[in-house]
């Protein structure tokens, strides 16, 4: 029993800074994203905005998927480090793609306006999954 406990605890030395490296990434995200946004989601989240919600849940959603892809095809720290980064980039850029997409996507997400922040969402998740598409290799 004790051996069995030891051999599946094995995996906790990888396990430890991946988890919190990426934990520290998705954290610098939220803080770049509402940071580079006309609009602060993160106040208007706390205003009980659903249209903010939804769109920053959204763009988390996506950069989270890279990093599990990141973590999945890294062959070590620096690696995952590496390609953490290109997607961070690449996520950050979703909105402003989304915004050529969606008129005044700012100012409706401000005004609570539930269509462009599930739109705004839904371009950070699928952003997200061919970015990670793109790392596996």
């Amino acid at each position: 029993m004790l051996e069995q406990l030891q051999y599946s605890l094995t995996g906790l030395q990888s396990f430890v800074p991946y988890f919190f490296m990426a934990l520290t990434d998705l954290i610098l995200f939220k803080l770049a994203y509402t940071a580079l946004t006309p609009h602060d989601e993160w106040k208007l989240v706390k205003q009980s905005n659903s249209a903010a919600a939804i769109a920053l849940g959204g763009a988390i959603v996506g950069y989270a998927i890279v990093l599990e892809e990141a973590i999945n095809s890294s062959i070590n720290l620096v690696d995952f480090a590496v390609w953490s980064a290109v997607g961070f980039a690449i996520q950050l850029l979703a909105f402003f793609i989304t915004r050529l997409f969606v008129p005044q996507l700012s100012q409706r997400i401000t005004e609570g306006q539930a269509a462009a922040g599930i739109m705004s969402a839904a371009f950070s998740i699928a952003i997200g999954l061919l970015n990670a598409a793109c790392i596996s290799f």
